[in-house]
């Protein structure tokens, strides 16, 4: 009995000392410092398309690595982590229905053909509207995606006029992007139309830009051929339509908070040097536009060393159940938050399942790019994300976060992170049959 209870006062011992790091050394000045600066006007955005635009957010992250002290991760010579891609840009879109041209605004063609001059054989598709419609915007981003993934035939898809507020979101995903093979033309229109006629002409520009994402090392002591990745993604949506003068979408929380927490985690770590598995920090960039910064960096590493990915995204405001509460996504997938969960025993915070099941938020972030390869790669938030009425807009601004909360968070991290970073824990494999 006598060594039970010596065993439980050690632990207990330990675990206080944990926390009075995580209290010393993880700092709310220094939270809101990195923050501030990431989602500054200074910053444009962060649109992974411009690389002029991001390229300042690319540099600061950088130059937070290297003050930290990180190593590069194998291969790298620096901490970006470069690749090219190539765009299709729709300069010149022109669409007459019945005779009568629509405005450019209320059209987003989606093609990869370089040059389109139509007008028969495209099949007529809509987005309807009616009362059952309780989330405009995840209805609509549904149906589109399901009809640009799943329905290879060409065609025009008439869009009900009541999704107006939500219909330019659809130009990031499907204006100008990536070129990845599909063959059909699609055609978004706003508005109520019965089409008769239409004739569609369109000229398109190819371009290869240069994105990176920012990559740091802490070797492991003891086991550093495993791997947990802290992760978040630094670019988001860029210049917007204006509202009320302002047209930058400064991406506060989404998800300058997360790469704020992958920042201070890091520095931490660095601090306490007592990883006994390696650490890779990573602000990933173009999560927004298909999440090919992750695909990029999961095909730089074998996915069978990565013990654990903490994703972190959009942490900056309580969750629904108040503070000291996050959410893991795809909960169910493997042990990982039950492990978080033990580490955290004895503290006031608590790591839920993800209460959004119909926001399909385990494939929306990173994350989902290295679980299909098996990684237990889940992703922590604590966004209202039914009711976030600044997310992808302008108002997402420093000034709407609360500063207490994303430090209490990230705090938690480094706390339920324990087991798994000393080597002592590993959770379950993701079964990968299960990840579309």
């Amino acid at each position: 009995m006598r060594k039970i209870h010596l065993t439980l006062t050690l632990v207990m011992s330990f675990m206080a000392g944990f926390s009075q790091s995580v209290d010393k050394h993880i700092k709310e000045e220094s939270v809101t410092r990195v923050i501030k600066t990431l989602a500054a006007d200074d910053m444009m955005g962060r649109s992974a398309t411009q690389p002029e635009h991001i390229e300042k957010a690319t540099a600061f992250i950088e130059t937070e690595f290297k003050n930290i002290g990180l190593k590069n991760l194998s291969g790298l010579t620096t901490y970006r982590q470069e690749f090219k891609k190539e765009m299709i840009n729709p300069s010149i879109v022109e669409l007459a229905i019945n005779g009568t041209q629509v405005d450019r605004q209320k059209v987003i063609l989606a093609s990869e053909s370089i040059s389109i001059n139509i007008s028969q054989g495209l099949a007529i598709r809509a987005i309807g509207f009616d009362g059952t419609v309780t989330d405009k915007r995840q209805h609509l981003l549904s149906k589109a995606f399901g009809f640009f993934r799943g329905d290879t035939t060409s065609s025009i898809i008439v869009v009900a006029p009541e999704f107006e507020s939500e219909f330019k979101e659809l130009s990031s995903y499907f204006g100008k992007r990536f070129i990845n093979g599909r063959k059909s033309t699609k055609l978004f229109v706003l508005g109520n139309y019965d089409i008769q006629s239409y004739s569609v002409k369109a000229i398109q520009k190819i371009e290869t830009i240069t994105m990176a994402n920012v990559v740091g090392v802490l070797p492991g002591k003891t086991k550093p051929d495993e791997f947990v990745v802290f992760s978040g993604h630094y670019d988001h949506i860029g210049i917007e339509t204006p509202v009320a003068g302002d047209s930058i979408a400064n991406g506060a929380d989404d998800d300058a908070s997360g790469t704020t927490a992958v920042i201070e985690l890091a520095r931490w770590f660095k601090k306490i040097k007592n990883n006994k598995r390696t650490l890779i920090f990573v602000a990933f960039t173009a999560e927004e536009i298909g999440g090919f910064g992750s695909k990029y960096f999961s095909e730089q590493l074998n996915p069978d060393k990565v013990v654990a990915m903490f994703n972190i995204e959009m942490i900056g405001k309580p969750s629904k159940w108040g503070q000291n509460f996050a959410f893991i996504t795809g909960y169910e997938r493997s042990d990982f938050g039950e492990i978080l969960q033990k580490n955290l025993a004895g503290t006031k915070f608590e790591f839920r399942p993800d209460p959004y099941p119909s926001q399909n938020l385990f494939y929306r972030s990173d994350n989902a790019t290295l679980a299909r390869l098996g990684v237990p790669a889940h992703t922590i938030s604590t966004d209202e994300i039914d009711i976030d009425k600044f997310y992808h807009t302008v108002d997402d601004e420093v000034e709407t976060l609360d500063m207490k909360n994303i430090t209490a968070t990230i705090k938690a991290i480094a706390l339920s992170s324990k087991s798994i970073v000393n080597g002592t824990d590993a959770p379950k494999r993701i079964d990968k049959a299960t990840v579309r």
